[in-house]
């Protein structure tokens, strides 16, 4: 299970964009694409097989993800997660909490 999933609301905690907060748009191994976050011009070049315009597109590039932490919105600061076991219904799950306080990091709707 991993500690940081999309959907989940992050704080960049190191590097260029150093306290901006968004959410976690993909995980591609051990980098993330966060919202709003570490954003680059790009020159593009038109194909219109794909329907794709030339010129100059901004947009989102991975940030490791060690240089951010999930938000906690009780303490309104960044902290760190953990996995704790929880028994339920006969079965023994696993969920994230939060270091600071113990609290269960909130469910993400993973719907489209």
């Amino acid at each position: 299970m991993n500690k940081i999933i999309k959907g989940d609301q992050v704080i960049v905690i190191t590097g260029k964009d150093k306290g901006k907060q968004g959410q976690v748009v993909r995980v591609l191994g051990d980098k993330v694409v966060v919202e709003g976050v570490n954003l680059v011009k790009r020159h593009q070049k038109p194909n219109q097989m794909r329907g794709v315009e030339g010129g100059i597109v901004v947009k989102e590039m991975p940030l490791a993800i060690s240089n951010v932490a999930i938000f906690n919105p009780e303490t309104k600061k960044a902290d760190r997660v953990g996995i704790k076991l929880v028994e339920g219904e006969g079965k023994v799950r696993r969920v994230r909490v939060f270091k600071s306080n113990g609290a269960q990091v909130p469910a993400v709707n993973r719907g489209a």
